[in-house]
């Protein structure tokens, strides 16, 4: 497989667990592809197991939060910018929704999101970039009207897959292999994509 990335940087944001086997996972898929990756730890602290789901979200909440976070990705980005040519985020769950909260950045050149359910108190966000969202189908909230709502957002492409909460993480009991996979080949076609999108602007 040919592997083209022009100075590609994915950022690439944890779950609420902090940056465990999960991140590590993705971030050697991603690497394989040719990416650079960051994995910046938002939590400031050892990842929790995924036994401590209800600590972990408490951290995030209490000691985090949503806005200190996508402060210090927009941050990261800046930062990063001027050595790439493209700089993308990929998020899952409350990494997926400081991905989008980021999207209205004029620095980023690509926003992917895995069941980021939190996505649904920033839904009029406009991202100044192309965003690729997938949820799951099994969530505490109308799963389908918030993506009918984003699907109305410019630049912003939205799936429902079956399953639940978790369905990209081989760690984890919510893991669905065959949708995870069709799920990250989407995601690297979507980096190339927008990779190809760049390059033709250059010309």
């Amino acid at each position: 497989m040919e592997q083209q990335t022009g100075k590609t940087l994915i950022i690439l944001l944890h779950e609420i667990y902090g940056v465990n086997d999960h991140i590590a996972y993705y971030r050697q898929r991603f690497e394989e592809q040719g990416y650079d990756v960051l994995t910046p730890n938002l939590l400031g602290r050892a990842p929790f197991a995924y036994e401590e789901e209800a600590d972990a979200y408490s951290y995030f909440i209490n000691e985090v939060g949503f806005d200190a976070s996508a402060q210090e990705v927009r941050a990261l980005v800046e930062a990063s910018r001027p050595d790439y040519d493209a700089v993308m985020l990929a998020g899952f769950s409350v990494g997926a929704t400081v991905a989008w909260m980021c999207s209205d950045s004029g620095s980023l050149d690509g926003v992917i999101g895995f069941y980021g359910s939190r996505i649904r108190n920033y839904a009029d966000i406009e991202p100044c970039c192309s965003a690729l969202l997938y949820f799951a189908s099994e969530e505490q909230f109308d799963v389908a009207g918030l993506a009918q709502q984003l699907r109305e957002t410019e630049r912003t492409r939205v799936e429902v897959i079956p399953g639940g909460h978790g369905f990209m993480n081989p760690f984890h009991p919510s893991y669905q292999p065959k949708q995870a996979e069709a799920c990250m080949a989407g995601c690297i076609e979507f980096v190339r994509q927008e990779r190809y999108k760049l390059q033709i602007a250059a010309k």
